[in-house]
């Protein structure tokens, strides 16, 4: 065996199927999708290549910007967020009582796809029939909120589905990391009278700090590329007030035609989440990551 995987031809055969696969469904896309920014196409006839004016037109695009913007509000809330569910995972893994219950509970929302969430929330936001205005009314408001027509209140109303869809992903990441910890750590600082809150702060958070991180990139990226509950809930709506990079992309694509500058957004929507991750890495670096293990 030790004969066979030294040889650089065996290891090459072993290896090219997957660099097939990557190719296939990642890179090669990519560059397409940088080669049709640079065309005029209405994805069926034939296209004329046009150079940079896809790009050149999306910078001074303000509805693109709004977009851009709006997609950063849904990625600064995700990682403020994140704060919240790193909470309940730090409750959940002590001994309090209904803990493996709740457990249960927020794996629900899960196992339910976007589209299911975004019209179970367009009930819940309805704004004669929701159960939102519903019990507004009864407690004596008698002018509630279109939540979803409003643009005072489109985004904000809009998120509150994403923090619970995504609640229970963060949150078992989180809560495995923390049962990772050796209790012999724990049960040192108690011994030397720290209290829960400083064995959270000073010794829990520092070794589950590589966790937070990748969560940070995933939540960022995750948000600046969301699309599906955003779009079902209000196509971008209302004019515009709620259009993210992903649906604004899509807009351009499938509503106008207009391949090619949809694809200029695409290319600049990945550019933009390569330059996230980059940005968070460099601001999280640390030169001596702290071991337990």
């Amino acid at each position: 065996m030790d004969k066979v995987m030294s040889n650089k031809r065996i290891i090459a055969l072993y290896v090219l199927p997957s660099i097939i696969l990557i190719m296939a469904i990642i890179y090669i896309p990519i560059v397409l999708t940088g080669y049709y920014g640079l065309m005029r196409w209405n994805g069926i006839g034939s296209m004329e290549f046009i150079g940079f004016d896809n790009y050149s037109a999306l910078l001074k695009d303000d509805k693109f910007w709004d977009s851009v913007m709006h997609s950063l509000v849904f990625a600064l809330l995700s990682t403020v967020t994140l704060a919240l569910y790193l909470i309940v995972a730090l409750v959940l893994t002590g001994n309090i009582k209904g803990a493996n219950l709740f457990r249960k509970i927020y794996l629900l929302p899960m196992l339910l796809s976007s589209v299911a969430i975004a019209q179970l929330w367009l009930k819940v936001y309805h704004p004669t029939t929701g159960i939102l205005n519903t019990l507004l009314v009864s407690l004596g408001f008698s002018d509630p909120p279109a939540w979803l027509s409003d643009p005072k209140y489109v985004l904000g109303a809009l998120f509150v589905p994403i923090l619970w869809q995504y609640a229970g992903f963060y949150i078992l990441i989180y809560y495995a990391a923390l049962k990772n910890i050796p209790n012999t750590l724990v049960e040192a600082a108690l011994i030397d009278g720290a209290t829960p809150r400083q064995i959270a702060i000073r010794i829990k958070l520092p070794l589950i700090m590589e966790v937070i991180k990748v969560t940070i990139v995933l939540a960022v990226v995750g948000s600046l590329k969301y699309f599906d509950l955003i779009f079902v809930m209000t196509g971008g709506g209302p004019n515009g007030h709620s259009e993210v990079m992903a649906s604004y992309m899509y807009r351009q694509a499938f509503k106008a035609f207009d391949f090619g500058y949809g694809s200029a957004i695409g290319f600049f929507l990945l550019i933009i989440c390569l330059v996230a991750t980059w940005v968070i890495r460099k601001l999280t670096e640390t030169k001596d990551p702290i071991q337990y293990s």
